[in-house]
């Protein structure tokens, strides 16, 4: 059947790049130095994909809103330190995959809840960056995962309808945007989230396997 799918909208942490060890340990670094409770690396690995004042309003309930803003520029300072120690990478496939999406003349972009500074270096350090025509950063939104504005304000800059349009992520908030969006979803099973909670947000696709994605795309969603 005829392909409808013009337009794929990634999440970046968890899903194109493995930055789970980078996040887990400026995250833990980030509460040490303010001296706040430890928490495990499976707790801060369950925030990935918030904003960071939502991380620590997450990690940390009663948190006041002064310390949640120096947490946060800690956080960004520790996590440009330890990229020079610890340099993430692409996940196994992401590369080729976006390539042949790409050659297809499907528009690839990222919606992310870190910087668009960090995912401007992030992706061209991965060798994705000629592949992804827009970079959308916590910075470039007013209301963030799992409201529908990352979404919405691609369409707007990108020119599609939500009904030619796919997200793809890994965790439940990235499907509950594409959802709330109006968008069809995929989420994958080897990021921070789990198979579970994916579940549970009725994305219509789960792969386990990023070279899947081309699949989906020459099927009518």
């Amino acid at each position: 059947m005829p392909n409808n799918i013009k337009l794929i909208i990634f999440d970046f942490d968890g899903t194109l790049g493995d930055t789970r060890r980078n996040i887990v340990t400026t995250m833990q670094m980030t509460i040490a130095e303010h001296q706040l409770p430890y928490r495990h690396e499976d707790e801060c690995a369950s925030v990935i994909g918030l904003p960071l004042a939502g991380c620590f309003k997450t990690l940390f309930p009663d948190i006041q809103e002064e310390l949640i803003t120096r947490c946060s520029e800690t956080y960004r300072r520790i996590f440009n330190e330890n990229l020079k120690k610890i340099q993430p990478q692409a996940f196994p496939g992401v590369v080729d995959t976006l390539a042949a999406l790409h050659q297809k003349g499907i528009v690839l972009t990222i919606a992310s809840s870190r910087s668009r500074n960090s995912l401007t270096e992030l992706t061209h350090n991965m060798g994705i960056a000629d592949y992804i025509s827009l970079l959308l950063g916590a910075d470039d939104v007013k209301e963030a995962k799992p409201k529908p504005e990352p979404v919405l304000k691609t369409l707007a800059a990108m020119h599609f309808d939500a009904s030619e349009t796919l997200v793809v992520g890994d965790m439940a908030v990235d499907i509950m945007m594409g959802a709330n969006a109006g968008a069809k979803t995929c989420g994958v099973t080897w990021g921070n989230g789990t198979e579970e909670e994916l579940k549970e947000a009725s994305p219509e696709f789960i792969i386990d396997r990023i070279e899947d994605l081309l699949k989906i795309v020459n099927y009518r969603i």
